[in-house]
């Protein structure tokens, strides 16, 4: 903390209080609109890629590129939040996704499976900006409640995310309205939605919870954080361990969410389900990402994260093991497996951010965190064309049996997060 006199403190712990409640209040209501404009186009984008291409083997491409531009997007935006501010960084990344979102309706309208890629490109950086939101709604947070702040805007993603897929329907008869083809037209409620995002987050969100947080701590409020050499790398790594802890279990349990979520919807398609029970399989999968998590926050500041993502391990499997014994079509099992995929997800994504935020010097803390979303989402991609070429060769049981394996980085990151609580990692930290 910085060295301000006795009489001043008061004062700024209630600035930093009040600037805290303000930051969470925004991205709660920017976290719905991305919420809503990441997820719509999720239930209907493998369904209309193999339509455009006539292989279901290309399906699952169009979801891996977004989570590839989810990557790039965080690596970006974490150095533009380096030297500017969370503001800046998290609205950019809204404004991309918009561009995006408008792409995919371009491509579908047109068939053109290359300009629906690129729309699916940069329609990854919404992931991005709705990951960098929820470190923004730590920044100001005790160490103590850091958890339940950066879960409570998770949980404002259910909003836009569970209504998101169920929107499927109608937003395919808006775009038959105005002449473009059914599939296209969740991609076209996704722009207006991102681009919402973009100009609350732009207008509202002030001050910077980032650069206030350096402020209070006595850095310097607009310079950059040092580049750390190979070597430096190893010893903050060394020096934290629940860093690398922190980042393996991240990129292993996004990896297993994505691969089984995005393979689902084609799976139930060959099935002969429609595509308004496909939308409410995907909702009850979102439901499960962040309806508890403001509960799963709780859990992790009480028991630690140590616990929470052994715990979240246990329920992937679980999720793996009903999804990939159900019969293709619709049916309970799929929903209960989506259900638990979700929340499995939720445990081990919620843990492993609060002890990357605790654990993370706070000179370092946009790099590390960006550099961690850029190589989840990267694991993520590849684990997205392994699912695709696995469903096609083997089928869905067999791309859940794949994932089960993947899993096992959850539990070897559960062992190595250390014996302590996610509270006592740091508990002056700002």
């Amino acid at each position: 903390m910085s060295d301000a006199p006795a009489s001043e403190a008061p004062l700024r712990a209630a600035e930093v209080a009040s600037a805290q409640t303000r930051t969470v209040q925004v991205l709660v209501g920017s976290q719905a609109l991305g919420g809503l404009g990441t997820t719509i186009g999720i239930a209907v984008a493998s369904v209309l890629a193999e339509r455009i291409t006539g292989n279901a083997s290309l399906a699952g491409l169009v979801q891996t590129v977004q989570v590839l531009g989810s990557a790039g997007a965080a690596y970006l935006l974490a150095r533009v939040m380096g030297r500017h501010g969370r503001r800046p960084g998290v609205a950019l990344g809204y404004l991309l996704g918009a561009v995006g979102a408008g792409l995919c309706v371009v491509g579908g309208a047109v068939g053109s499976f290359a300009l629906l890629l690129t729309g699916a490109l940069l329609l990854g950086a919404n992931t991005a900006a709705s990951l960098a939101s929820r470190y923004a709604a730590a920044d100001l947070a005790p160490a103590r409640s850091k958890g339940r702040a950066l879960s409570l805007v998770l949980w404002a993603t259910t909003v836009g995310a569970v209504a998101g897929p169920n929107l499927v329907g109608p937003a395919g008869d808006l775009a038959s309205a105005v002449g473009l083809p059914v599939l296209t037209g969740p991609f076209l409620v996704s722009l207006v939605a991102t681009l919402a995002a973009s100009l609350v987050v732009a207008a509202l969100l002030r001050p910077d919870p980032l650069l206030l947080a350096r402020e209070v701590s006595g850095e310097d409020l607009h310079g950059p954080p040092a580049r750390l050499s190979r070597t430096e790398r190893r010893e903050l790594l060394r020096a934290h361990p629940g860093i690398g802890a922190a980042v393996l279990a991240m990129a292993s349990a996004h990896a297993v969410m994505v691969a089984v979520m995005v393979m689902t919807p084609l799976h139930m398609d060959h099935g002969g389900a429609d595509l308004e029970v496909i939308g409410l399989v995907i909702s009850i999968h979102v439901l499960g990402m962040f309806f508890l998590s403001p509960l799963v926050g709780a859990l992790v500041d009480r028991v630690g994260p140590r616990a929470v993502l052994g715990l979240g391990a246990g329920v992937l499997w679980a999720s793996l093991t009903l999804s990939g014994t159900a019969p293709e079509g619709a049916s309970l099992r799929i929903g209960t497996g989506l259900f638990l995929l979700g929340l499995g997800w939720s445990l081990c994504t919620v843990a492993a951010a609060a002890l990357l935020t605790l654990t993370a010097p706070l000179a370092h803390r946009t790099g590390v965190q960006g550099t961690a979303d850029l190589l989840m989402n990267l694991a993520a991609a590849a684990a997205g064309v392994g699912g695709g070429l696995v469903v096609g060769l083997l089928g869905y049981g067999a791309l859940n049996a794949f994932a089960a394996v993947l899993v096992l980085g959850v539990a070897g990151a559960a062992v190595g997060a250390g014996p302590r609580s996610a509270a006592g990692e740091r508990a002056d930290a700002l």
